[in-house]
């Protein structure tokens, strides 16, 4: 018997190693850069959570926050106006810092300074603190142990001259959300004068001048609110309240309770030091043409009494700051060696006989 052995074809097998590794490479390569950039995303959107616009740390060792930048106007249908609201400013501080760039036309390729670094105001961090001389507004939140100390700020606009903002302590009283506007007294007798008749109620709505958010002071008929006018933030513009964007107020409107203190302050010279470097940053005084002596006499005894070393300031420059006002911080020199032995000029003798007093 013949047996009939057949010798197994065993299909070739084609090996594709060579190939499937440098897909499965590609795969992985790919799948760490899109990880690393979600990473970078998120690490970024984690920073700017930590941090918004308007938020700083508290320093550990002098009163400055923030840095002062530059932008370039990339569209031309932005003004002054639609920068500063992108970058947490006020009308008059946009425009003080950049006097030669044109408010409604500012041009592709213009550069325009930010300023973004501000001296805190010198009272008590605590609650609301609005400096009405710079338009602008402090909330120092509370803060759990596991959370650093920090403040946020926000431009705002005050009463215009006649309808001047109060000055003192208060609390904030009641949060409405929503709310109606009863027109005072002097808005209907004005609208008299017109020969037209105001409103008893302006209620809810685009037309109402609260925005969507108020908060009720203790000082009788005066809030802190949103606005339909955004583009009065940063002026004397107002009844005597404080007005905010509404995004800022919409902001602040739910951490802000019944009963958080609200220092209001006129303080147009601010002293600050920053790395030992004492620094001032001045605005217009309101209603006055000059700086009273005594906002001068508290300026001076603020950076004498930081003034451990003894240094002899530069009290002829300090007018010149002061003369200007524009709201930019500027580094406070020492006063250089005179010339000769004649005796200081009447500026520095006038400045430095307010020092002799503040020490």
């Amino acid at each position: 018997m013949l047996l009939s052995i057949r010798k197994s074809v065993v299909p070739k097998k084609t090996y594709r190693w060579p190939l499937r590794l440098s897909a499965l490479l590609s795969v992985m390569v790919t799948w760490l850069a899109m990880s690393s950039a979600v990473l970078a995303e998120q690490n970024l959107a984690g920073q700017n959570e930590e941090w918004p616009k308007g938020h700083y740390p508290l320093p550990d060792e002098g009163n400055v926050i923030g840095k002062a930048y530059t932008v370039t106007v990339k569209d031309d249908e932005d003004t002054l106006i639609d920068i500063a609201r992108r970058h947490n400013l006020g009308y008059l501080e946009i425009v003080r810092a950049n006097p030669d760039v044109s408010i409604w036309v500012p041009g592709v390729g213009t550069e325009v300074t930010i300023p973004e670094r501000f001296i805190l105001p010198n009272v008590e961090r605590t609650g609301v603190v609005i400096n009405i001389a710079e338009l602008r507004l402090y909330y120092y939140p509370d803060v759990s142990n596991d959370e650093s100390p920090r403040v946020e700020t926000y431009p705002i606009g005050i009463g215009r001259e006649g309808f001047d903002t109060p000055l003192g302590v208060t609390k904030t009283t009641m949060n409405i959300k929503n709310p109606a506007w009863y027109p005072p007294e002097s808005v209907q007798r004005e609208a008299e004068e017109r020969g037209e008749k105001a409103p008893s109620v302006v209620p809810p709505g685009p037309d109402n001048p609260l925005g969507d958010h108020a908060i009720i002071l203790g000082f009788d008929g005066y809030l802190i609110h949103g606005t339909n006018q955004p583009d009065g933030i940063g002026m004397r513009a107002s009844r005597g309240c404080i007005r905010m964007l509404p995004a800022d107020i919409e902001s602040i409107f739910d951490r802000i309770p019944a009963g958080t203190q609200v220092n209001i302050i006129n303080q147009p010279i601010k002293i600050g030091w920053d790395n030992g470097q004492p620094l001032v940053q001045a605005f217009p005084p309101l209603g006055e043409e000059d700086h009273t002596m005594t906002a001068l006499s508290d300026a001076i005894t603020r950076l004498e009494q930081r003034n451990a070393d003894g240094v002899r300031f530069d009290y002829e420059q300090l007018s010149d700051l002061l003369a200007s006002s524009n709201g930019l911080i500027e580094s406070l020199n020492p006063k250089p060696e005179p010339s000769n032995k004649e005796e200081d000029d009447d500026i520095n003798s006038v400045y430095e006989e307010l020092a002799l007093h503040a020490s």
